[in-house]
């Protein structure tokens, strides 16, 4: 009788060992988990974001597993997420900035996400920047939600040195010849005729391209042919290299390679009154002890045309995910209400969802830069790069190193459009 008891005992305890081991202590079996996979590049503070938001939401969610997969740089992040799709270890969630998105999506990498958006009550599109939105959409369908937006359309500056030199803020609605006019007088010289301190500097030829109503291509979304030798275009580079080389007023790759800083140091330093970048740059600017600053809206063009490059990101979920309806949710929860909230606070990035996009921790909130809010009105002026795989290619490996002949004033505009048109439209021609 005794021996039996045991004998029962040891079938409970092994009962209970297998009830354990196929539901786990939560009491769910273990292949009603939903296991997938996100990739991500970013700085240390997004990947603290996001770790925290999906923690929090792994807690209300504990039939998903998310494993986020970091990778540091983005050139590497393009090559090992498409060295693991070509090794069959695609991940689930993808994510994708707006140039990015254009060498993945050519390729087929990504799910429509229309059918999740249609018959989910608790999304909306219609919350998110269209524009954005757009950029994220071919032939009628969603391949990605858009996190933020980002115009290349802030002009940092340095109130001191304007208050200094008696020099009236800028303004939301000025012009070139503004510019012009207040970076001549914030550009100093020493008794020796060196310069000092310039009045401006941006690093976005496109600005300059777009807002004197010239272009890149013939059209963005399905480019042809290079458009930078027509009179427009051509207008705007000149008077880019008219800042550097006639003018004077904005530091040349020499320049800066001797100071020995990088572009926004510049500005910390106080070396550059004027400094036109995105809005990614606030989290070190937001360290500046020594002067008030703030951003206004990159300035009109000589005919009142206002345009500027952009950048952006979302996510997207690829074909090859297992589970696409739990794909779904984390991508919800990557681009939902409390990330882009917690991102608008640190100042790394402007929602792309309106709603928090104009409200009290974006537009509304306190912290610097205090006119932050005027990009949710540049995103209406926002011009994408094309859409061509080859694009970034094109523009690192042959765009920016003639920029500085451009720029060190050893080529004119046209001289610089003509050695880039052929190259441009050879690669424009070749097929997806």
């Amino acid at each position: 009788m005794k021996a039996l008891k045991l004998t029962q005992i040891a079938k409970l305890i092994t009962i209970l060992i297998l009830s354990v081991a196929i539901f786990g202590c939560s009491g769910q079996k273990k292949e009603d988990i939903k296991r997938i996979q996100v990739t991500y590049w970013g700085s240390y503070q997004e990947v603290e974001i996001i770790e925290s938001v999906i923690n929090k939401w792994q807690k209300e969610h504990p039939r998903i597993k998310v494993e986020l997969q970091h990778t540091p740089g983005v050139s590497n992040y393009t090559d090992k997420l498409l060295t693991r799709v070509a090794g069959g270890a695609s991940p689930d969630v993808a994510f994708a900035e707006v140039k990015i998105f254009v060498d993945f999506q050519v390729q087929d990498l990504f799910l429509s996400l229309n059918s999740f958006i249609e018959n989910d009550p608790e999304f909306n599109l219609n919350d998110y920047f269209p524009d954005v939105v757009k950029r994220f959409t071919r032939d009628g369908k969603v391949y990605g939600i858009p996190r933020d937006t980002a115009p290349f359309a802030c002009v940092y500056y340095n109130k001191r040195l304007f208050d200094e030199a008696g020099v009236p803020y800028p303004t939301d609605d000025w012009t070139w010849s503004d510019l012009l006019e207040k970076a001549k007088v914030l550009t100093k010289t020493d008794e020796r005729g060196r310069i000092f301190q310039y009045g401006f500097y941006g690093g976005f030829y496109q600005n300059f391209v777009y807002s004197n109503g010239g272009s890149l291509v013939d059209n963005v979304e399905h480019p042809t042919r290079c458009t930078l030798d027509e009179p427009k275009t051509i207008g705007g580079l000149q008077f880019y290299s008219d800042l550097f080389n006639k003018y004077k007023i904005s530091p040349d790759p020499n320049a800066v390679s001797n100071i020995g800083m990088s572009c926004n140091q510049l500005f910390m330093t106080g070396k550059v009154a004027m400094y036109n970048s995105g809005i990614w740059e606030t989290p070190m600017l937001r360290t500046i002890k020594d002067f008030d600053w703030d951003i206004v809206m990159f300035p009109k063009g000589p005919t009142g045309i206002r345009a500027f490059g952009t950048g952006g990101s979302g996510y997207c979920i690829l074909k090859s995910a297992k589970y696409p309806e739990a794909a779904w949710e984390v991508v919800k929860a990557l681009a939902a209400k409390e990330g882009q909230i917690m991102l608008a606070e640190k100042g790394l990035a402007q929602p792309a969802n309106r709603k928090i996009a104009e409200g009290p921790s974006w537009a509304g909130s306190p912290k610097k830069p205090l006119n932050k809010g005027m990009l949710n009105e540049a995103v209406k002026f926002a011009v994408y790069s094309p859409f061509c795989p080859r694009w970034r290619e094109v523009e690192e490996k042959y765009i920016t190193p003639e920029l500085d002949y451009l720029l060190l004033g050893k080529k004119t505009a046209e001289e610089f459009v003509k050695k880039l048109i052929p190259i441009i439209n050879k690669e424009l021609s070749q097929k997806d």
